[in-house]
């Protein structure tokens, strides 16, 4: 099996397929066809200076680091991923015995932060990327895309396709990208405000502890259904898979480690602990996709915008419609190396590890051309994506005008005269 990029690309006849790592295959119809040459009928203002000949070498120049990266794989990068599986694993169930004796405070602190870890691990660094493929290229069954499961209450199936299938191919695309509000949340200047808007903070703060849920709603496609893109044997099947994912992810937190805990007496400690533990992945994953996707300076596009587009104006439109995240490399790991969301959305499918790196000729290209490379520390992303929240809960104001009766009106004379501009010989 081979790893797929969430990136169309284009045959020199034209016809649109996936890059698969020296293959390629058909891609749905639903994807975009990129444009072998020329642009879109007009830019994005941030990157209305450059010209088609500009657009053509950035695209090549990110291809080559790509392509580097690529050739470079091996036993280094294998061995970080087992690593941090082993370190995730370890904190699991050292976490969950821990909860075994909760009833004592410090017990209850260590092993709920311990299982806390553990799941943002396995979340964010583990699962997220190895459901991208980003370690397929390693044949290892046990750490594919197509066998991994995650500790997450909505499918791997469903997940991989409403962020791998559609987030990553329609970035920030308001009509055909869901992600910029989930179906839900008014996050864009351009969406429409409906009254349900002013809501947003109240949804997106119940949001935020109970995320894995909402995206597991979200993964449904209700929306879809409604509209009569997917139909109710689809959603009939994807609800007892759901269904199926629920019954497990509860038997392991809220069943088998709190029944665990019984003959120590500490039932009830251990269902609070593992229930804390999610609440604080869930919170801590939100923040890091808000972080990414939502502050000021991260732009959106209409479907006429990316009419023509290229593949380098792709990756254009992923490197303006993503955000990072500045700090240690502890901060990184804990955020999947999503604190990388720009170098992510330009080549989801590379290993995580190597993001940094790949951050500073990224950062370089954009510079070189011009173009916006928007980061920034953890508190002030979460700070900016919290008050767009606020911000677009509101209506958009009306532009004032002036009263009828002075539309024609005479302008009065100035009360003093303007001074006079000294001539310069």
């Amino acid at each position: 099996m081979t790893a797929t990029t969430n990136r169309p690309t284009t045959t020199p006849t034209g016809v649109a397929v996936d890059a698969v790592d020296g293959a390629a295959t058909t891609i749905r119809p639903r994807k975009p066809i990129l444009a072998a040459t020329g642009g879109p009928v007009q830019r994005p203002s941030a990157a209305s200076h450059l010209s088609d000949a500009d657009v053509e070498r950035l695209g090549q120049e990110l291809d080559a680091v790509r392509d580097r990266i690529i050739a470079s794989r091996g036993a280094k990068d294998a061995a970080y991923i087992r690593r941090v599986i082993r370190i995730q694993r370890t904190l699991e169930i050292a976490g969950r015995a821990t909860l075994l004796l909760s009833k004592k405070k410090t017990a209850f602190v260590a092993g709920t932060a311990m299982l806390s870890v553990a799941k943002i691990l396995e979340n964010m660094e583990i699962g997220h990327n190895v459901l991208h493929g980003q370690w397929d290229w390693m044949r290892d069954p046990d750490i594919h895309s197509t066998t991994w499961e995650w500790d997450f209450v909505t499918p791997a199936a469903a997940w991989k396709h409403t962020h791998n299938d559609l987030h990553h191919t329609w970035t920030n695309v308001l009509g055909k990208d869901k992600d910029v509000g989930y179906s839900t949340l008014r996050m864009a200047e351009d969406q429409p405000w409906r009254p349900f808007n002013i809501l947003n903070p109240a949804i997106n703060m119940v949001l935020a502890p109970f995320f894995e849920w909402g995206i597991a709603i979200y993964d449904l496609e209700l929306e879809a259904v409604k509209d009569g893109e997917k139909s109710k044997d689809d959603l009939k099947r994807d609800l007892k898979a759901v269904g199926r994912k629920v019954v497990r992810q509860f038997t392991k937190d809220y069943a088998a480690t709190p029944l665990a805990a019984v003959p120590f007496g500490s039932g009830k400690q251990a269902l609070i602990g593992t229930f804390t533990a999610n609440a604080i992945r869930n919170v801590w994953a939100h923040s890091v996709i808000f972080c990414g996707h939502f502050p000021d300076g991260v732009d959106t596009f209409t479907e006429e915008e990316i009419e023509g587009e290229t593949r380098g104006d792709w990756y254009i439109r992923q490197m303006l419609g993503s955000a990072n995240i500045s700090g240690s490399k502890l901060m990184h790991i804990m955020t999947g190396n999503l604190s990388h969301q720009i170098e992510h959305h330009c080549f989801p499918d590379l290993p995580s590890n190597r993001y940094a790196e790949v951050a500073v000729e990224v950062r370089e290209i954009c510079d070189r051309y011009g173009l916006p490379y928007t980061t920034g520390p953890l508190p002030k992303q979460v700070a900016s994506a919290w008050a767009k929240v606020f911000r677009l809960a509101l209506p958009p104001r009306k532009p004032r005008s002036l009263p009828k009766d002075a539309v024609n009106a005479p302008v009065p004379q100035r009360r003093s005269p303007l001074p006079m501009v000294a001539s310069v010989g």
